[in-house]
């Protein structure tokens, strides 16, 4: 944002309204037809590159492809916003997720990270709540950073209600898996699993680790996904599945 836009809003606004103030500046100043951004509902002439995607993220709630994706499928396909109040876990609370999530008035919204920027610092592999805790469960490119990931899945399970459901996203890059627990330098990481603090290569046999845990998967698709004007105008990723995960 330019420089002069942000002390222009701390000079002469108080620190509650600056939020607003940058938001509305941002959907000004990119504002377009092009693109849509459905998360922060921002018409804008492009989104930016993020690690070498270009039209990756939003100049305006910063959110990527797979926040869009899993916020439509969530909006779209899944009865969360229903009146019927559910409680949710959210594990690494995306910003521009959080702030739609806490002001729903139908969801008792809890964040849990290993870092302190959440509500709650937790481990997933030893989730501190009791059996069928939640209805609903959004954790999206957690587990490939997880070495011990069926465990996590399988805590995910134990504290997801019976008829609930959870929204697992990770990295499918593969047909088949690839771990190596011997490399655990953060280069050989990033060389062997494309990032410095993942653990594994997901591939298509992730589904297959989710229903060993207990879940009833079931991998979508949007429509808007399979609409290639509509997807580009979202700026989505036509070949990602939504793992959507239910608990019977």
């Amino acid at each position: 944002m330019n420089l002069l836009v942000k002390q222009l809003g701390r000079a002469i606004l108080p620190e509650q309204y600056q939020p607003r103030f940058y938001k509305s500046y941002k959907k000004l100043y990119y504002f377009g037809l092009r693109y849509y951004c459905p998360i922060c509902q921002s018409h804008l002439r492009q989104f930016l590159p993020f690690r070498r995607r270009l039209n990756a993220r939003c100049p305006v709630c910063s959110s990527l492809e797979r926040h869009r994706l899993s916020w439509l499928f969530m909006l779209q396909c899944t009865d969360l916003f229903s009146s019927q109040r559910k409680k949710m876990l959210h594990v690494a609370p995306e910003t521009c997720l959080t702030k739609i999530f806490q002001t729903c008035p139908s969801i008792d919204y809890v964040t849990a990270d290993l870092r302190p920027y959440a509500m709650l610092q937790m481990d997933l592999t030893q989730i501190p709540f009791p059996t069928e805790t939640f209805d609903v469960i959004h954790a999206s490119h957690i587990l490939e950073h997880i070495s011990a990931d069926r465990q996590a899945m399988c805590e995910l399970f134990r504290v997801l209600k019976r008829g609930g459901w959870a929204v697992l996203q990770v990295p499918i890059k593969a047909e088949i898996t690839f771990e190596d627990a011997t490399i655990i330098d953060s280069q050989a990481r990033e060389q062997a699993f494309g990032h410095k603090d993942h653990v594994r290569f997901y591939g298509k046999d992730y589904y297959s680790r989710l229903s060993e845990a207990g879940f009833i998967v079931k991998p979508k698709k949007l429509p808007a996904q399979l609409n290639p004007a509509t997807a580009r105008k979202f700026s989505l990723n036509s070949h990602e599945d939504i793992a959507f995960c239910t608990k019977f």
